[in-house]
């Protein structure tokens, strides 16, 4: 069917997601990724990018079986971070999915926000350690450009031709979920028909991992690294570092219908929200992350009672977990018992600038195929975490409306919500 397109203005209505891609821990797709989650299985095993043997943390989810000569050439591997391969081809396959073509004639109405938290952490590092070496080494040519954060957004630009909007912001690991509001507004406001977004990262080297340990933020449970990332448990040691990059293709509902495409969910509505206490650890009692909650469901024409599923920032930390724990419970009110939330980390880790797009990944998946996936490791619930986690098992159950929470460094909240397409019935 060839594509039609719109042409500005403020165009409103509903925005839905169309396409999805994804290179996680899990697998180097988004099939493999979602049947990973929904099995319980976990991507977190001992650290091969580098020797990790005086670290007391030695485990983190890696990518793994990624070949940058399988998708590009040569010179264009050499020009991009590890972060920069992830989202192009993640972006590639969304783009497949969604069955969209960029023509000249209209490239300029397709838009990309692709948002990362650390960026190019790990070319500034290996620039810094071969400057610092007993014989010196020059960074190459393509190091400065290559480590910025937004080469992932302008790198998937020039892989699709695409001319509209092109934009990258670091918001921790609010970063991914972020994205997926900006592109929104971008699409609402007519700048756009289509956007492709999400986020990335890829930053699993000695001086990240020795800072974090600096910090006693991650886990060390060495000898069992499945078992490492425990959301919402009594035993929970700390979070475990990940990799990788989700990306979606957002448009109007409108133009997705023209041109015949299927969307998976409807991106309904977001709140983005900041604690303005401290610059790693959550506000005491959440506040203003379950107001980041409960401004987001208002937003998307929803009551507290509409939400089936709550795709968790769930970090396997103490702090965070409860307060996110309250922040649910005082954004929802008495809904909050009966509302299935799950955290993902526990078998990815965490993906920093892009768990928020995994998130909202989640969400969509949970809304087409009706299930949502489980929190594994939970075998000792902490009493103060006391929601309903979907422990150890994938849950098939009705899901008409699901958000994704995002809370990162220095106190920012990003909450998007998700609900079922406009094929599928009339928004609520």
């Amino acid at each position: 069917m060839p594509e039609k397109w719109g042409r500005g203005g403020m165009v409103g209505g509903d925005v839905v997601i169309t396409g999805i891609g994804a290179v996680t821990p899990l697998g180097l797709d988004r099939e493999s990724t979602w049947h990973g989650l929904l099995a319980g299985k976990s991507g977190v095993g001992a650290i091969t990018a580098f020797d990790a043997g005086d670290l007391p943390t030695r485990i983190a989810a890696e990518v793994r079986g990624f070949d940058p000569a399988a998708h590009f050439t040569p010179k264009r591997a050499r020009r991009m971070a590890r972060f920069s391969q992830f989202a192009v081809v993640a972006a590639r396959e969304a783009v497949a999915d969604a069955g969209l073509t960029v023509d000249p004639d209209h490239a300029d109405r397709v838009g990309v926000v692709v948002n990362a938290a650390v960026a190019g952490f790990d070319t500034v590092e290996a620039a810094t350690r071969g400057l610092l070496a007993p014989v010196p080494s020059a960074p190459s040519a393509q190091f400065v450009p290559s480590s910025l954060t937004n080469m992932p957004a302008c790198e998937i630009a020039i892989d699709l031709g695409a001319h509209g909007p092109v934009n990258a912001s670091a918001l921790a690991c609010a970063s991914g979920a972020y994205a997926l509001l900006d592109a929104r507004r971008l699409i609402l406001s007519g700048e756009a028909d289509v956007v492709v977004c999400g986020g990335t990262d890829a930053a699993i080297t000695p001086a990240m991992f020795a800072g974090l340990v600096s910090m006693g933020a991650m886990s060390e449970r060495n000898a069992d690294p499945a078992g490492a990332s425990r959301p919402f448990s009594a035993d929970r040691d700390g979070f475990v570092f990940g990799e990788g990059a989700v990306v979606l293709v957002l448009e109007s509902a409108e133009h997705a219908r023209r041109r015949g495409a299927t969307p998976y969910a409807t991106l309904a509505g977001g709140a983005l929200t900041s604690d303005a206490f401290h610059v790693s650890a959550p506000a005491p009692g959440g506040v203003h992350a379950a107001r980041a909650i409960r401004q987001a469901v208002a937003r998307s024409g929803l009551r507290p009672d509409d939400v089936d599923y709550i795709c968790a920032h769930g970090t396997s930390t103490k702090a965070n977990d409860r307060t996110e724990t309250v922040a649910i419970r005082a954004a929802l009110g008495d809904a909050a018992d009966r509302v299935a939330v799950s955290a993902p980390k526990s078998m990815l880790g965490h993906l920093i600038g892009a768990a928020g797009a995994l998130g909202a990944m989640v969400c969509a998946m949970a809304i087409r195929e009706q299930v949502v996936p489980p929190t594994i490791n939970l075998h000792e619930p902490d009493p103060e975490c006391d929601l309903d986690y979907v422990p150890h098992q994938a849950r098939e159950m009705p899901v008409r409306a699901a958000l994704t929470n995002a809370f990162g460094f220095g106190g920012q909240n990003c909450v998007a919500v998700f609900t079922e397409p406009p094929s599928r019935g009339e928004p609520r």
